[in-house]
């Protein structure tokens, strides 16, 4: 290899000379990603107006209206969202339409730039402006990967394995740094955090009961013997801190580390119901992976497209040459030149800030300038991860009930988190419920840090329709006059119970966790009741 800078960086940068051995893995990732946009926008649709609607429980219009006031001007970098334009209802619907066919054509391979770009400009819109409904680290995974993913698709209307426009060699490293970045902050946050669940190996012994979504198999998983919970504890951390780096090495050592990793996120993905994540990392996990070892599962025509030689754009161009003037030459030499120096100015920004926040996991103090680290975290396309740092103990569940005496309460059915003890957990990812994910995390906490507990109050008190949707169904046909919110205990139940009495669940009432709110005389909405201090949870 020509080891010049100007070498070097067409190497890494320039497509004519990008890895022709990760044409399938390219392919199955763009159609996997597609996928998973999918799913990411199918699930908003449902839910966008309830949460961030004008009718919802965050307005985008308020957010925005404090980010205005915050910062001027600047708002439109600190929060990259089409919102800015209209934050209403058709807005919103409009965003998850979009993204729906992008992702859909992206699916089938048609433009994958342009719908790539549609997609990462439709899904930052909701996140930017989605205020704490967009703070789970999976939104910033699916920004990183879309965005890298706009310099790794090929061009063209219809591209098909695109032989001859060869993936750009710093694409596929950044999404590998990118895989391999989740796996290993994971681990170095478990670490730094100090938790003892992880020091002694018992952080997997609730973990299936405690997580924000559980699934029926993890019902089963939980009562495995101690050991395999150990064993899956010592894993977890031996994976995370260790065996990634066989990113690294030679490429029989990849494929091996692939088969190692997929089982392990399958094995996630039926216990725990964590959304699109699980699947994304699945997903990045294909460039481990070759043409030739994928070679073998495909159809004999695509094959033939991996031996056969191909043309490269310079080719074609230096055949061409005697067809075109020579200003029309140099110009594009001078194009293609500016080209790959803003591709590699943005890579280079991307892998520093990255590299960064990564090192300053395990140096806090280190001497690294932060500003331009800074500059891209609005747009969560070089994030920091840390999945489970510290183990939740114990499993808290928010309710909420109407009544319209003050004596007789009536629960509103949720969708998707535990309520019912008769009830199994169900697998849905990568449906990604946003309402019912964030109600697992207020209730660890105290309500006046989780305003979209109150808010929810009020809005089930007008009867807002948007609302309603994000529950399973609503028991009053007109508004209730006064809304309670209760917090359980909920815990697994033993095999025995749920030989003899059909329970997945077991509860304990704790008390109220929010104020009790009601109308008064002139209809405005008040505090009827203030709620105990409850214990601290965690």
């Amino acid at each position: 290899m020509d080891l010049r800078p100007a070498s070097v960086l067409r190497w890494l940068f320039d497509t004519e000379h990008g890895a022709r051995d990760r044409l399938l893995p390219r392919w199955l990732f763009l159609r996997a990603l597609g996928a998973i946009y999918f799913s990411a926008f199918f699930s908003l649709f449902f839910q966008i107006r309830g949460l961030i609607g004008p009718g919802g429980i965050l307005p985008a219009t308020e957010y925005l209206r404090a980010v205005t006031n915050s910062i001027g001007f600047a708002r439109f970098w600190y929060a990259p969202t089409l919102l800015w334009f209209s934050a209403g209802n058709h807005m919103l619907m409009a965003l998850c339409w979009t993204g729906l066919a992008a992702s859909v054509l992206l699916i089938i391979n048609i433009f994958p730039r342009g719908m790539l770009l549609l997609c990462f400009v439709c899904f930052i819109s909701f996140v930017s402006a989605a205020s704490e409904f967009s703070g789970y680290q999976s939104d910033g995974m699916l920004l990183e990967a879309g965005f890298i993913s706009l310099f790794l698709a090929p061009p063209g209307f219809r591209p098909g394995l695109a032989a001859n426009g060869p993936p750009m060699r710093a694409s596929i490293f950044l999404l590998l740094w990118e895989w391999f970045r989740i796996y290993f902050e994971s681990g170095i946050a478990k670490i730094a955090s100090g938790d003892p669940q992880w020091r002694h190996f018992t952080a997997m012994d609730e973990y299936y009961q405690n997580g924000p979504l559980p699934t029926w198999i993890g019902w089963y998983a939980e009562h495995l013997p101690h050991w395999v919970h150990a064993a899956s504890a010592f894993g977890t951390l031996a994976l995370e801190l260790v065996l990634v780096w066989m990113l690294f090495l030679p490429r029989r050592v990849r494929i091996i580390c692939f088969f190692i990793v997929t089982p392990w996120q399958i094995g996630i993905i039926l216990t725990a119901n964590y959304t699109f994540l699980n699947y994304l990392v699945l997903a990045l996990g294909i460039f481990l992976l070759d043409d030739w070892f994928l070679a073998h599962f495909v159809r004999q025509s695509w094959k033939a497209q991996l031996t056969q030689p191909t043309q490269t754009a310079s080719e074609a161009v230096v055949s061409s040459e005697t067809q075109s003037p020579r200003w029309q030459q140099a110009w594009a030499r001078h194009l293609a030149t500016a080209k790959l120096a803003v591709t590699a100015v943005m890579f280079a920004w991307l892998f520093y800030s990255s590299t960064v926040l990564l090192l300053w996991m395990i140096w806090p103090a280190a001497p690294f300038p932060p500003r331009p680290v800074a500059a891209l975290q609005p747009f969560r396309i070089a994030d920091r991860y840390g999945l489970f740092a510290v183990m939740t103990r114990g499993r808290y569940e928010i309710e909420f009930q109407g009544s319209n005496d003050g004596e007789n309460w009536l629960p509103y059915q949720f969708r998707f988190k535990p309520q019912n003890p008769y009830e199994a957990p169900r697998i849905y990812a990568p449906y990604q419920p946003r309402f019912d994910w964030n109600l697992w995390f207020a209730s660890l906490g105290h309500w006046r840090s989780n305003p979209i507990v109150p808010r929810t109050e009020e809005r089930l008190l007008e009867g807002s329709p948007e609302v309603l949707a994000l529950f399973a169904g609503n028991p009053f046909p007109q508004p209730p006059r006064q809304i309670r919110v209760l917090l359980w205990q909920y815990w697994f139940t033993s095999k025995q119970e749920k030989r003899e009495q059909g329970l997945w669940w077991r509860r304990q009432l704790l008390g109220n966790y929010a104020p009790t709110l009601g109308h008064d005389a002139s209809g405005r909405i008040i505090a009827i009741e203030w709620p105990p201090e409850l214990p601290p949870r965690q």
